[in-house]
């Protein structure tokens, strides 16, 4: 998925977290939401940083340093 698609993504999904708030929906409904967007950041955190690192690497390199990325990420 392109970056600037995950940001948007990520922002629809904080949008609507700002509008269960105001709506004072369920707090393990907002909570579950929260946490989607946890997991969104990270996979955007870790498409930029492999993205940017891969610039430098071979491409035979290339999927072993993006599993070593999203375990560093996941800790």
């Amino acid at each position: 998925m392109e970056l600037s698609q995950r940001i948007s993504r990520v922002i629809g999904q904080l949008k609507g977290i700002q509008k269960m708030v105001e709506e004072k929906r369920d707090c393990g409904d907002v909570l579950q939401q929260v946490s989607a967007v946890k997991k969104a950041i990270d996979a955007l955190s870790k498409e930029i940083v492999v993205s940017n690192i891969c610039e430098y690497l071979p491409h035979k390199d290339v999927e072993k340093v993006s599993r070593m990325i999203e375990r560093a990420i996941n800790l």
